[in-house]
């Protein structure tokens, strides 16, 4: 997954990350590095450039798919740090593979 720290940077400036990252069943909670992410619902967060936020810290993160044009950030062309953990399966996903756990859609 891409993941990029929003809380304390301007637009697409914070850091990022090409990591594994798991879910609950419900895809509400991602944990993350250690951290548990809440999925951000409704207008309970201000910040509409996350939709994740670390239950602990209150920082907010954007989650999502990474792209195989490598342009994750929206509005950067900053690249994620890609974690040893995920580099096999990022490399094989920009080759043309779909993404772990997604092999059926």
């Amino acid at each position: 997954m891409y993941v990029q720290l929003k809380t304390g940077y301007g637009t697409d400036s914070g850091p990022s990350w090409i990591s594994r990252v798991r879910f609950s069943k419900t895809w509400r909670t991602a944990y993350f590095q250690g951290r548990t992410l809440h999925r951000v619902t409704g207008t309970s967060r201000a910040n509409f450039d996350s939709n994740f936020y670390d239950v602990d810290s209150g920082d907010e993160y954007w989650v999502s798919g990474p792209k195989r044009d490598r342009t994750d950030g929206r509005y950067s062309s900053q690249q994620p740090t890609v974690e040893e953990d995920a580099r096999e399966a990022y490399e094989a996903f920009l080759d043309g593979a779909s993404l772990p756990g997604r092999e059926n859609g």
